[in-house]
Parts: C-alpha cells; structure tokens; sequence
C-alpha cells in the first residue's frame, strides 16, 4: 500500500519538476528575444525619424534615410513568397496526397531536408551561376527573388504537408462519399481546412527571406541607389544588405554606427509586421475551420 501511494506523489513531483524546467527553458528564450530587441531598440530608437524612413542615403552613407531598402526589402520579400508558395503547396500536395510510400518518398524527403540545411552563402553563388550568369539576369531584382525562393522553398514544404497530413481524413471520406473527385476533395475541402498551418509556413519563410543577406549579395543586391528599380532586371538595396555594408564596407562606421541599430529595428519591424498579419488572417481561418 505504501509503495502504491508513493508512485502517485513521485509521478507528480516529476512532472512537477518536468514543467518547470520546460517552463525556464521558454523563459530563457524569451528572456533571450526580449534582451536582443530591447538592446536593438535602445540603440537604434534615436536614428527612427520622418527623414530616415522616407528619404534615400546621402554623405556616404552617414545621412539621409534608407527608403529604397525597405522598398527593396519588401519588393525580394514579397517576390520570394510569390514564387517559392504556389511551388511548396504544389509539392506538399503530392507528397500528403498522392505519393506512394517507398524508397522514392523517402528520397525526396531526404532531398529536402538536406536543402533546409544548405548554408545561404551556396545558395547565393547557385542563384549567381544560374539566373545571373545562365539565364542572364544580371544581378537583378528577378534573381533575388528566384534565389530566395529557392532558400525557403524547403520550410514551405515541410510546414504545408504536415498542415495537409492533419486534417482528419473523415474530411476526405465525406467529400468522396458525396461524389466529388480525389481532386475536387483537395481543392475544395483539404486545402482550405490546411490553409492556417500552410500560412505558418509562410510567415516562417518571410522571416527569413527577409533577413538573408548572403543570397542576395551575389544576386540582387546594390551599395546604393536613389530610388526603387523600374525594372524586375535592376538590382535593388535591401536592409540586410545595407546593414552589412554600414558595418564593413563604410568608410565612417562610427559615424553610422546608430544608422546600422536604426536599419536593424526597421527590419525587426517590418518582419514583425509581416508575421502579425499573417497571424490575424491565420487565427481567422482557423475559427472558420474549427475542428
């Protein structure tokens, strides 16, 4: 009797114990995310004004704003997820629908998980053989986007066949039953109810396609222009990039050192930005498909 009260109170002071540790682990991330944006802020607050946000450098860099890089960032960012979305639910559609398990599915489930862990800088000089040199984009808005595409095509795809393979199957049974095709049932009934776990995959790929800079330094990517490109074959300026070049390749680096905290909050901003919508119309769809 005694050894069976025990069990129960041990179990408990376990998973007691279990919590809590998972408890401070999340807080140490948190803690960790509060710290880098609380220190970004501090220092990149005093650069934040009407000039910076709406006027393109000047004196080297050490003046003016950084308009055509958020132009930039938003014209490869948006361009990116364009291309690499329609491309990731696509083959995520094959992978949860249709593909036979085998050999070959496990091949190109390999094949992707190794293409989410290629360094950035290969896929820069991949996009730099391929559209710059081969296709002959030049380093150009265009094959930006195309490179970037390629970076976040893999989280894409991961996150849409995990949000395809949990919608229940009575979804696809009752839809079947009533006469529709296997196609019309992913069309009409499994992408819809899949929809908000594909825009987590989303909002994952904007983070990231936002805050690459070695993609785009071989492909996309300008020391300095007055405006925004006229032209999918212009190179643009582009925040990750610009920071880069504040931090190391300036001639008066003190100088710009609050223009590079300044660009690094309006970047945080804008994927901030980016994600908080993407998670509004996520929360929409999923009381909408409430299961």
């Amino acid at each position: 009797m005694r050894t069976k009260e025990r069990n129960p109170r041990l179990r408990r002071l376990r998973q007691g114990m279990a919590f809590t540790l998972l408890r401070l682990c999340a807080g140490a991330v948190l803690a960790a995310l509060g710290g880098i944006v609380a220190y970004v802020a501090w220092e990149g607050a005093g650069a934040i004004s009407w000039e910076f946000l709406t006027q393109p450098p000047r004196q080297a860099m050490t003046a003016g704003g950084i308009l055509p890089a958020i132009a930039g960032t938003l014209l490869l960012t948006a361009g990116a997820i364009a291309v690499a979305l329609p491309l990731g639910v696509a083959a995520a559609v094959y992978l949860a629908e249709y593909a036979r398990p085998g050999r070959l599915l496990e091949a190109i489930r390999l094949g992707i998980q190794n293409l989410a862990g290629v360094p950035s800088v290969v896929f820069g000089l991949f996009g730099l053989a391929l559209f710059c040199l081969l296709f002959g984009l030049g380093v150009s808005l265009a094959a930006g986007c195309l490179t970037l595409a390629l970076v976040i095509l893999p989280t894409v795809i991961a996150a849409s066949e995990e949000a395809l393979r949990a919608v229940p199957d009575s979804f696809r049974q009752a839809s079947l039953a009533l006469g529709a095709t296997r196609w019309q049932t992913i069309r009409k009934v499994v992408l819809p109810a899949a929809l908000p776990g594909i825009l987590t995959g989303a909002v994952l790929a904007l983070g990231r396609a936002a805050g690459e800079t070695a993609p785009i330094m071989f492909t996309a990517a300008t020391f300095y222009t007055l405006s925004s490109p006229g032209s999918p074959l212009q190179p643009v300026m582009a925040l990750p990039y610009h920071v880069y070049v504040l931090a190391t390749a300036g001639t008066h680096i003190d100088q710009t050192r609050p223009l590079q905290y300044g660009t690094v909050l309006v970047l945080l901003a804008l994927v901030l930005g980016m994600s908080l919508a993407a998670i509004l119309i996520r929360s929409r769809l999923r009381r909408r498909w409430r299961w």
